[in-house]
């Protein structure tokens, strides 16, 4: 871990926030690689869910949460931790994670902590004009899935999709941005019919875990953990976690939850009219009825399967296993960061060999103009003199090619493009360049 937080602090992937006022705990800022290597990550999520599959809509709701939003989902009563106090010490921490330093007699009785952020809304605080932060990205969801259907015309099965901040007052934030207070999810509710749910659950589980295995997460580094029935979220008919071997330790990296009809059910007006299976609150302040009506006439309230990951967590298990140190014939080592080339924040460095030299310098601001066109993603034009100082950097930022133009690429229209995991080079004609380019972030 030690090497990976230092790693993206030096290149520009990491930083602690608001550092220069010794920092924010649990809080971090995304450098100039590290939002390229965030939005790449976010980007295959979005094109998995979204661009291919036909029956899944996108979404991007408010932060900013309506207080009966998160009493109906239950959140207010029962989304928290339980909170200690070390009277030795004078640390709080939840009761699962106090270190072995403190006694149990120095402990305090462990007391409910609500994990909401509260906020005003409006110009007078008063304690009444309030919203949350929204915990999660899923309720918003639940809360316009009638205008989802309304605009759309789907039907069952089909899913909204949705990428976004979330925010939790985490007791003790650790092991760098695995467990932060300030995140982004990338969650999928997919809505199903009562009795199709238990198939479906576990077709999701196959996919995601295919989705992982194609950002560079093997299976070998993937455990699947069936929640047992007592660790099971109040709304979970069944959980599965994708465990993950992080750097800290195996914990989770994403779960994917058989949600049932709690979460609309909760939601919705006239619940004695559903056959609701779930156990849910009475709601007198919905004004909408979150079910679908058959055709027979009977109104169905969905079962929800919930695929739900955070980006964060994604961004170190991908960085994790991209991470390699690699003995060189010449008695050094080199550190590369071997990303799959769609996630890679730099797709393609140009560098001209010389550079005083005025023909290379324009030549290579060319070529990165011409490739840039292609839409792959960022390709920078680097001009330091020195090419193998400029290898080095881009193996450990993940870079797939460095492309050099050098004394024949004024002869003879070609140029030197260095492969970062064989580090070979081959020479490829400037009118093939984009094609090569495509073939190794496409495939």
């Amino acid at each position: 871990m030690d090497e990976l937080v230092a790693l993206c602090k030096r290149r520009g992937l990491i930083y602690q926030s608001s550092d220069i006022y010794g920092g924010l705990q649990g809080v971090y800022d995304f450098g100039p690689l590290g939002v390229e290597l965030k939005n790449n990550i976010k980007k295959a999520w979005w094109e998995s869910m979204v661009y291919e599959n036909d029956d899944i809509e996108g979404l991007d709701s408010a932060i900013l949460t309506n207080p009966l939003v998160l009493k109906y989902s239950g959140h207010e009563e029962t989304f928290s931790d339980p909170l200690v106090d070390c009277k030795s010490c004078g640390l709080r921490f939840r009761a699962d994670q106090v270190p072995d330093k403190c006694k149990q007699e120095d402990l305090t009785e462990p007391r409910q902590f609500n994990l909401m952020f509260k906020t005003n809304v409006g110009p007078i605080e008063d304690g009444d004009s309030f919203a949350y932060l929204r915990p999660e990205t899923a309720q918003q969801i639940f809360t316009n899935f009638k205008n989802v259907i309304d605009s759309t015309s789907k039907s069952l099965p089909f899913g909204i999709a949705q990428i976004g901040k979330a925010f939790r007052n985490e007791i003790t934030p650790r092991n760098f941005i695995f467990r932060v207070r300030e995140f982004e999810q990338m969650e999928l509710e997919y809505f199903v019919k009562p009795g199709t749910d238990e198939d479906i659950h576990n077709s999701w589980v196959q996919k995601r875990i295919d989705w992982w295995v194609e950002q560079g997460v093997p299976m070998e580094s993937i455990e699947l953990y069936e929640v047992p029935g007592e660790e099971l979220a109040h709304y979970s008919k069944r959980t599965i976690d994708l465990m993950y071997k992080f750097p800290h330790g195996v914990e989770e990296l994403e779960g994917i939850a058989n949600r049932t009809d709690f979460d609309l059910g909760s939601h919705s007006k006239k619940q004695d009219d559903l056959n609701i299976k779930s156990s849910v609150s009475r709601n007198k302040d919905s004004n909408s009825k979150l079910a679908v009506q058959e055709e027979s006439g009977e109104w169905i309230v969905p079962y929800v399967i919930e695929p739900s990951a955070g980006v964060e967590r994604g961004f170190l298990a991908i960085i994790n296993e991209a991470y390699n140190v690699e003995s060189l014939n010449d008695g050094k080592s080199r550190v590369v960061l071997k990303l799959k080339p769609h996630l890679a924040p730099i797709k393609a460095a140009v560098i001209p060999l010389k550079k005083n030299n005025e023909e290379m310098v324009n030549l290579s601001k060319l070529v990165k103009e011409n490739l840039q066109k292609l839409g792959l993603g960022r390709i920078i034009f680097e001009n330091t003199g020195n090419i193998g100082k400029s290898y080095r950097k881009h193996d450990e930022i993940g870079t797939p090619l460095c492309i050099t133009i050098d004394f024949e690429s004024l002869d003879d229209k070609t140029v030197t493009v260095r492969d970062r995991d064989s580090m070979k080079q081959s020479r490829v004609e400037f009118d093939k360049l984009s094609d090569f380019l495509i073939n190794i972030i496409k495939n």
